[in-house]
């Protein structure tokens, strides 16, 4: 995607449209609207942008195309596709006859769906995500889904955003059971995921940067969220559950990995190691990698040093 001079990142999607001059009422979490009630003039193109909402929209009858980082896709009738927070974004009506969109944020997932919505659908982390083109009879099941929903957020039961929750766990459901049911988030984290490669780009440089003193302090996983302008929450879910293991647990192995080589290839103290690896008490240090390694960095230094001697003098 060829980026703009300024790429603005949107909270809601309210604040979007309020951008675009077309305003909208929403609640912060959750909205759904008609397309048509949004874009009275169509053809439409957006601009490139980030969003901190998942996207969900419904095209019964239309024709265009929507962009996520470098990846494009194109549409037609009958199509059902989403967006996840943080990626680059943009989209095109071409033509537009009919079609919906919900708008819901990781907060309201995890309030009103499912507490531990990405062990049950992991797809939604997923940051590859192809257009479906549905059957007739697969569209009507999910606007039966959309419509009731909508139906629910124009009410104002007390259990409105419960009952909403419900509707979208099942419609999630569908969209496992059609689309994503053999989706496997290591996989993608093994061969295709842009974040975990910049990830582990990123922690491989900043790690050679103390080493070299060139930097001072121990960057935090919300740092490596900045770094790709990602919300550092999702971040964080993909790391873990693209890599079977969280950003901090990427960054504590890193750590203890070079302090076992400073031990072993240089002469520093164990002060001098536990300083230069973002360490702010030696006695920290210390507990933490016997915690790891079960001896004291002091004792692993020493029964290397006797264990290659040894070897020496067998050689």
């Amino acid at each position: 995607m060829k980026e703009q001079k300024e790429i603005i990142y949107f909270e809601t999607v309210s604040d979007l449209y309020k951008a675009l001059g077309m305003s909208i009422e929403q609640n912060a979490q959750f909205t759904v609207n008609n397309l048509l009630n949004i874009h009275s003039e169509i053809p439409y193109k957006s601009p490139v942008f980030r969003a901190n909402y998942y996207s969900f929209l419904f095209i019964k009858s239309g024709l265009g195309n929507y962009t996520t980082d470098n990846n494009t896709f194109d549409y037609n009738n009958r199509t059902l596709y989403f967006t996840n927070p943080g990626h680059l974004k943009a989209f095109e009506f071409k033509q537009l006859k009919e079609g919906y969109l919900i708008t819901l944020s990781e907060a309201f997932l995890k309030q009103n769906v499912k507490k531990e919505i990405f062990n049950d659908f992991p797809f939604l982390l997923s940051e590859i995500v192809p257009p479906k083109q549905l059957s007739e009879q697969q569209y009507a099941e999910f606007e039966t889904l959309y419509s009731q929903i909508f139906k629910e957020y124009q009410n104002n039961s007390q259990y409105k955003y419960k009952i909403i929750g419900s509707l979208f766990f099942v419609l999630l459901l569908r969209i496992k059971e059609l689309f994503w049911s053999k989706y496997l988030p290591l996989e993608e984290g093994d061969r295709s995921s842009e974040i975990v490669n910049n990830f582990k780009k990123e922690l491989e440089h900043h790690f050679k940067k103390l080493l070299n003193n060139e930097h001072q302090t121990l960057m935090q996983p919300n740092d490596y969220a900045n770094l790709q302008n990602l919300n550092s929450a999702y971040f964080s879910q993909v790391i873990t559950s693209k890599t079977g293991k969280s950003v901090s647990g990427w960054i504590s192995e890193k750590r203890i990995l070079h302090a076992k080589s400073l031990l072993i290839n240089t002469t520093l103290s164990v002060k001098e190691i536990c300083y230069q690896l973002g360490y702010a008490e030696p006695a920290y240090f210390s507990k933490y990698f016997k915690k790891k390694e079960g001896i004291s960095p002091t004792l692993f230094r020493k029964n290397f040093s006797i264990n290659n001697n040894l070897k020496k003098v067998q050689d």
